[in-house]
């Protein structure tokens, strides 16, 4: 199969669908790559790059086009270059099918298969496949550096000769993936950094990186929509909400708007009187601006100032890291091809949910919306009673019918204890009185030990070790003096046991614990 890598010819896009070492990976699946000539020039992967790891370079898009069986872009096609893909072909690229409806009618008719980056769904399993969510983080992370470049003063507080200078304010209205990489970025510049989402479930997160989460009293109100999105609130809820805002807004330097609601417009959530309430010198970065903005002044792709605050509408924050943004793409794409087989059993699933999720043509067929999943994982939500179906649920299901043990199972485990207390009355009676103390404490220690270990939950097993690796050294220590005794009896066979399970405990423990703290060295 054959793989291939236009240049983007959208104004000011940078980035590139593939990087070198993208393209050396689906070489290794069997793929075969084409790549345009100076398709990731901006993004410094030069031609000789590509020709280094045995991508073939076509100097000619059309011809790029009809060979490729399947072409990956970044951003979605203008009509022309929908035009280029051979008929029954498959794109995969950021394709937004919610206002594109005439670009996906116009490869309908072409029986083109369409994957769109934007529609990966946000689970667990497809987090190495989230394109949007890694550019959203890079966005974050460029907004807070955008608005560093437009404000005239420090972001940290310094102490000079001159005086005493504040730190900036930030405030960050949004935390999802662009909001959280902006709180960091912002906190590692030495700001007061403010935080707020309608989402309860952000608090431990903005305040894991240091921020100040920002929270209204609505206790029977969450802002969960699901999928790591934000839903729409009520209009109580949106009052309070602007209020807070227009609180802000007089004391914070900088704000930086994250929100937006999947397939809807951006929500006004800073009106004019609030930026002309801001001081001189302040910058706002609407994050949203590509979706009509969070700032009722925005204006897409442009920085303008309005009563001294500068306003930036930049919707290419991305594409102004290109290098960056593409190997994260790149690193998506590549995952995504795996997930589908690689070159030698490349295929559409249908039951992955993965897939389905961003297939939004299927040889000429519109698939998209998908499908609510089949198991949907738990939904985070404000403990506040019972929902209202919840009861209903509780009143369909039916109740899992009482189970009974086996009788055979309730034998074997009465010939069991019967065993155990024959064989306590034979030790007691027959052992002398010096083994019976060792015994004694031997059995509580076993029967202690096993009630201590059970009862632990398995994830907290792992910081267990140093506890059970300390108990174990004491256990070795006795076994040892037990068996320094001259003859063979009992007692020495029971230290020599004890010493040999403790040593394993230990070398178990410390492997274990060796294991876990090599996952946080880089």
């Amino acid at each position: 199969m054959i793989i291939g890598v236009p240049k983007e010819i959208q104004p000011d896009e940078k980035r590139v669908a593939l990087v070198p070492r993208g393209v050396e990976a689906l070489k290794k699946m069997g793929f075969t790559v084409l790549v345009e000539s100076d398709a990731g020039i901006h993004a410094d992967y030069g031609n000789p790059k590509y020709e280094e790891v045995g991508a073939e370079i076509v100097t000619d898009a059309s011809e790029l086009w009809s060979r490729s069986d399947i072409v990956v872009k970044v951003r979605e096609p203008l009509p022309h270059e929908a035009d280029l893909l051979k008929s029954s072909g498959t794109l995969i690229s950021f394709f937004w099918p919610d206002k594109n409806g005439e670009l996906l009618e116009h490869l309908s008719a072409k029986k083109a298969t369409v994957l769109a980056m934007d529609c990966i769904p946000r689970i667990t399993r497809a987090q190495k496949m989230d394109a949007l969510s890694s550019m959203a983080n890079v966005a974050g992370y460029r907004a807070v550096v955008e608005a560093a470049h437009s404000f005239p003063h420090f972001f940290t507080g310094q102490i000079t000769a001159a005086g005493k200078i504040a730190p900036a304010k930030v405030l960050i209205i949004g935390g999802g993936v662009a909001g959280l990489a902006a709180v960091g970025a912002a906190k590692g510049l030495g700001a007061i950094v403010r935080a707020f989402d309608t989402r309860l479930a952000v608090r431990e997160q903005v305040e894991s990186l240091g921020g100040e989460f920002l929270e209204l009293d609505f206790p029977t109100e969450d802002g969960e929509g699901g999928g790591g999105y934000a839903k729409t609130m009520s209009d109580d809820f949106l009052k309070a909400e602007l209020k807070l805002f227009a609180e802000q807004a007089i004391e914070v330097d900088i704000i930086i708007t994250t929100a937006l609601i999947p397939g809807r417009e951006a929500p006004k959530l800073i009106t004019s009187g609030m930026v002309e309430s801001m001081r001189e010198g302040s910058v706002i970065v609407d994050l949203a601006a590509e979706r009509g903005g969070n700032c009722s002044l925005t204006v897409p792709n442009e920085k303008i100032v309005h009563h001294g605050v500068t306003i930036i509408g930049y919707t290419d924050l991305p594409s102004r890291m290109a290098a960056l943004s593409s190997r994260l793409y790149s690193a998506g794409i590549v995952h995504l091809l795996e997930e589908m087989g690689g070159a030698e059993n490349y295929e559409v699933d249908m039951e992955d949910d993965v897939i389905r999720g961003a297939l939004i043509l299927n040889h000429g067929s519109i698939t998209w919306p998908p499908p609510k999943p089949r198991n949907p994982g738990p939904a985070y939500s404000v403990d506040t009673g019972p929902r209202p179906d919840d009861e209903e649920k509780k009143a369909s299901t039916p109740e899992p019918p009482a189970t009974t043990k086996p009788f055979g199972k309730i034998i074997l485990k009465a010939i069991s204890m019967i065993v155990a207390a024959l064989a306590i009355i034979y030790i007691g009676t027959n052992m002398p009185k010096s083994f019976l103390s060792h015994f004694t404490v031997f059995v509580l220690a076993c029967f202690v030990g096993w009630q201590v270990i059970w009862n632990v939950k398995p994830a907290l097993h792992t910081p267990l070790m140093s506890v059970t690796n300390a108990i174990s050294g004491i256990i070795i220590i006795g076994g040892i003096l037990q068996i320094t005794q001259p003859e063979i009896n009992a007692t020495v066979i029971l230290g020599a046991a004890a010493v040999l399970l403790a040593a394993i405990n230990v070398i178990g423990g410390f492997l274990v614990t060796n294991r876990m703290l090599a996952m946080f060295k880089r």
